[in-house]
Protein backbone atom coordinates (compact mmCIF):
# COMPACT_ATOMS: atom_id res chain seq x y z
CA UNK A 1 0.00 0.00 0.00
CA UNK A 2 1.50 3.31 -1.01
CA UNK A 3 0.79 6.40 1.03
CA UNK A 4 2.38 9.79 1.18
CA UNK A 5 5.21 9.30 3.67
CA UNK A 6 5.54 12.92 4.80
CA UNK A 7 1.76 13.10 5.33
CA UNK A 8 1.79 9.95 7.48
CA UNK A 9 4.75 11.21 9.50
CA UNK A 10 3.19 14.64 10.01
CA UNK A 11 -0.13 13.11 11.04
CA UNK A 12 1.71 10.78 13.41
CA UNK A 13 3.49 13.64 15.13
CA UNK A 14 0.26 15.74 15.22
CA UNK A 15 -1.63 13.02 17.09
CA UNK A 16 0.65 13.46 20.09
CA UNK A 17 -0.27 17.03 21.09
CA UNK A 18 -3.86 16.34 19.99
CA UNK A 19 -4.08 13.39 22.41
CA UNK A 20 -2.64 15.47 25.25
CA UNK A 21 -5.08 18.31 24.56
CA UNK A 22 -7.99 15.85 24.44
CA UNK A 23 -7.10 14.41 27.86
CA UNK A 24 -6.71 17.90 29.31
CA UNK A 25 -9.95 19.34 27.90
CA UNK A 26 -12.36 16.42 27.68
CA UNK A 27 -11.45 14.08 30.55
CA UNK A 28 -12.84 10.58 30.06
CA UNK A 29 -14.83 9.33 27.07
CA UNK A 30 -16.77 6.13 26.38
CA UNK A 31 -14.71 3.30 24.89
CA UNK A 32 -17.48 0.72 24.53
CA UNK A 33 -18.93 -2.10 26.61
CA UNK A 34 -19.51 0.30 29.50
CA UNK A 35 -15.83 1.24 29.73
CA UNK A 36 -14.33 4.73 29.71
CA UNK A 37 -10.83 6.01 28.99
CA UNK A 38 -8.98 9.32 28.96
CA UNK A 39 -10.07 11.23 25.85
CA UNK A 40 -6.73 10.90 24.05
CA UNK A 41 -7.20 7.14 23.73
CA UNK A 42 -8.42 7.17 20.12
CA UNK A 43 -5.66 9.52 18.99
CA UNK A 44 -3.00 7.38 20.65
CA UNK A 45 -4.46 4.31 18.92
CA UNK A 46 -4.26 6.18 15.64
CA UNK A 47 -0.65 7.20 16.38
CA UNK A 48 0.36 3.53 16.62
CA UNK A 49 -1.06 2.87 13.16
CA UNK A 50 0.38 6.03 11.63
CA UNK A 51 3.82 5.13 12.97
CA UNK A 52 3.70 1.83 11.13
CA UNK A 53 2.50 3.47 7.91
CA UNK A 54 5.21 6.13 8.13
CA UNK A 55 7.79 3.38 8.64
CA UNK A 56 6.64 1.63 5.48
CA UNK A 57 6.75 4.83 3.46
CA UNK A 58 9.90 6.51 4.81
CA UNK A 59 12.01 3.93 6.60
CA UNK A 60 13.43 3.66 10.11
CA UNK A 61 15.37 6.90 10.43
CA UNK A 62 12.52 9.40 10.04
CA UNK A 63 10.29 7.34 12.33
CA UNK A 64 12.92 7.12 15.08
CA UNK A 65 13.36 10.90 14.81
CA UNK A 66 9.57 11.32 15.00
CA UNK A 67 9.43 9.21 18.17
CA UNK A 68 11.96 11.59 19.75
CA UNK A 69 10.00 14.65 18.53
CA UNK A 70 6.77 13.11 19.82
CA UNK A 71 8.27 12.43 23.22
CA UNK A 72 9.49 16.02 23.52
CA UNK A 73 6.11 17.35 22.34
CA UNK A 74 4.34 15.12 24.85
CA UNK A 75 6.41 16.53 27.68
CA UNK A 76 6.29 20.11 26.45
CA UNK A 77 2.59 20.35 25.54
CA UNK A 78 0.88 18.28 28.19
CA UNK A 79 -0.45 19.80 31.37
CA UNK A 80 2.14 19.41 34.13
CA UNK A 81 0.11 16.66 35.79
CA UNK A 82 0.21 14.60 32.59
CA UNK A 83 3.55 15.71 31.11
CA UNK A 84 5.82 13.05 32.57
CA UNK A 85 3.20 10.32 32.19
CA UNK A 86 2.54 11.21 28.57
CA UNK A 87 6.19 11.51 27.58
CA UNK A 88 7.24 8.30 29.35
CA UNK A 89 4.31 6.30 27.99
CA UNK A 90 4.86 7.58 24.48
CA UNK A 91 8.61 6.95 24.44
CA UNK A 92 8.40 3.41 25.82
CA UNK A 93 5.29 2.33 23.90
CA UNK A 94 6.47 3.65 20.56
CA UNK A 95 9.91 2.13 21.00
CA UNK A 96 8.40 -1.26 21.88
CA UNK A 97 5.96 -0.98 18.99
CA UNK A 98 8.88 -0.26 16.68
CA UNK A 99 10.93 -3.17 18.09
CA UNK A 100 8.11 -5.65 17.49
CA UNK A 101 7.18 -4.22 14.08
CA UNK A 102 10.65 -4.39 12.53
CA UNK A 103 11.22 -8.17 12.68
CA UNK A 104 7.61 -8.91 11.69
CA UNK A 105 7.33 -6.62 8.66
CA UNK A 106 8.57 -9.37 6.32
CA UNK A 107 5.41 -11.30 7.23
CA UNK A 108 3.25 -8.48 5.92
CA UNK A 109 2.06 -5.05 6.93
CA UNK A 110 -1.09 -6.21 8.69
CA UNK A 111 0.62 -8.94 10.73
CA UNK A 112 3.34 -6.55 11.86
CA UNK A 113 0.83 -3.80 12.58
CA UNK A 114 -1.50 -5.97 14.66
CA UNK A 115 1.29 -7.52 16.76
CA UNK A 116 3.24 -4.30 17.32
CA UNK A 117 0.13 -2.29 18.13
CA UNK A 118 -0.94 -4.89 20.70
CA UNK A 119 2.39 -4.46 22.49
CA UNK A 120 2.45 -0.68 22.06
CA UNK A 121 -1.10 -0.07 23.26
CA UNK A 122 -0.64 -2.21 26.34
CA UNK A 123 2.66 -0.54 27.29
CA UNK A 124 1.25 2.94 26.66
CA UNK A 125 -1.85 2.20 28.72
CA UNK A 126 -0.01 0.70 31.70
CA UNK A 127 2.63 3.41 31.91
CA UNK A 128 0.34 6.37 31.30
CA UNK A 129 -2.37 5.26 33.72
CA UNK A 130 0.06 4.42 36.52
CA UNK A 131 1.97 7.70 36.22
CA UNK A 132 -0.97 10.00 35.44
CA UNK A 133 -3.63 8.58 37.74
CA UNK A 134 -1.81 6.22 40.08
CA UNK A 135 -4.16 3.36 39.22
CA UNK A 136 -5.40 1.17 36.37
CA UNK A 137 -9.11 2.03 36.60
CA UNK A 138 -9.22 3.05 32.93
CA UNK A 139 -7.16 0.09 31.66
CA UNK A 140 -10.04 -1.84 30.02
CA UNK A 141 -11.23 1.34 28.27
CA UNK A 142 -7.69 2.25 27.19
CA UNK A 143 -7.16 -1.16 25.65
CA UNK A 144 -10.57 -1.12 23.99
CA UNK A 145 -10.23 2.37 22.52
CA UNK A 146 -6.79 1.75 21.07
CA UNK A 147 -7.86 -1.66 19.76
CA UNK A 148 -10.85 -0.07 17.99
CA UNK A 149 -8.50 2.33 16.20
CA UNK A 150 -6.13 -0.47 15.18
CA UNK A 151 -8.98 -2.63 13.86
CA UNK A 152 -10.54 0.30 11.99
CA UNK A 153 -7.20 1.10 10.38
CA UNK A 154 -6.62 -2.54 9.42
CA UNK A 155 -10.09 -2.64 7.83
CA UNK A 156 -9.41 0.52 5.83
CA UNK A 157 -5.95 -0.68 4.75
CA UNK A 158 -7.37 -4.07 3.69
CA UNK A 159 -10.09 -2.35 1.66
CA UNK A 160 -7.55 -0.07 -0.03
CA UNK A 161 -5.29 -3.03 -0.83
CA UNK A 162 -8.20 -4.93 -2.39
CA UNK A 163 -9.25 -1.92 -4.45
CA UNK A 164 -5.67 -1.40 -5.63
CA UNK A 165 -5.41 -5.08 -6.59
CA UNK A 166 -8.65 -4.85 -8.61
CA UNK A 167 -7.50 -1.69 -10.34
CA UNK A 168 -4.15 -3.28 -11.20
CA UNK A 169 -5.89 -6.29 -12.77
CA UNK A 170 -8.39 -4.22 -14.75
Amino acid sequence: MKIAGPAALTAYIATIPAANLAVTHFGAVPAGFGQAAPAGVYLVGLALVLRDLAREALGRGPVLAAIIVGTVLSFWLADPEFALASAAAFAVAETLDFAVYEPLRQRGLLTAMLASNAVGLLADSLIFLKLAFGNFDYLPGQILGKTWMTLAAVAVITLIQKLQARTAVA
